[in-house]
């Protein structure tokens, strides 16, 4: 443990995973604080605890569980000369229903009242089925996120030390991004389109299509700024209109 503490290799290894940890949970951070907030306020916050724990959880064991992991992405048959593994079909059923998930959001946010709290639409949020839905999508999430950790890190203490630092850092984030997105309706769409583009993203790796993720992300990052230049104009423009005289 002391030569791994010693080794400038691995603490260059630690910090280069944690970041990317970091920016691939970027989307898990964001789905989270869209399904919590089909809930009463109250429980908001404990679901996206429990939620990020569960992600961390489940990266942890499938840490220590690499070799079914690459076992997953092995063939086990082929249909007109696709060779389909599990994996194909995780990040199929993941893709698809993150899809369906924020497509329907992006429907209720158009032709719905996205804050409906009548009791109707609070029995069709319950906590437990936005829990399930969060550990749905943080399994899809963490089989890539643990892929990206064999594939940077040599040692199995340095993935779990990045990992736990990572999720601590998105369970500090959640609850000012879920806060922020609630706000502003227009952020709330524009992250509801990041969700659908990583949807088809992982459809597209369950049909063995490759997307690199760093496209998406800077499609995103130029969306974002572009998002930051409306609301800072928005903002510019009810505080001269506070000034103008009556």
């Amino acid at each position: 443990m002391t030569e791994l503490l010693s080794d400038p290799a691995v603490w260059a290894s630690f910090a280069t995973l944690t970041i990317l940890e970091i920016v691939l949970g970027v989307d898990n951070v964001i789905f989270i604080s869209i399904a919590s907030s089909r809930l009463p306020e109250a429980q908001r916050p404990r679901a996206r605890i429990i939620g990020l724990a569960g992600a961390l959880v489940l990266r942890v064991l499938l840490l220590f569980s690499i070799a079914w992991i690459v076992g997953l992405s092995a063939p086990f048959a082929t249909l007109f000369g696709f060779e389909v593994s599990w994996r194909d079909l995780i990040l199929l059923a993941g893709g698809l229903f993150l899809i369906y998930k924020a497509s329907t959001e992006i429907f209720e946010e158009v032709e719905g009242d996205a804050h409906e709290t009548t009791p109707q639409a609070v029995a069709k949020a319950t906590f437990t089925s936005i829990i399930l839905q969060i550990m749905l999508l943080d399994l899809v999430f963490s089989i890539d996120s643990v892929i990206t950790a064999v594939g940077i890190a040599d040692h199995i203490e340095v993935m779990v030390a990045a990992v736990v630092v990572a999720i601590g850092v998105m369970m500090i984030a959640a609850n000012p991004i879920a806060t922020f997105v609630e706000a502003h309706p227009s952020t709330k769409m524009l992250a509801l389109a990041f969700l659908v583009m990583v949807g088809m993203a992982l459809v597209a790796d369950g049909f063995h299509v490759h997307v690199e993720r760093g496209f998406i992300y800077a499609a995103m990052v130029f969306a974002g700024a572009v998002e930051v230049l409306n609301l800072w104009r928005q903002k510019r423009r009810a505080r001269h209109a506070e000034v103008l005289p009556e």
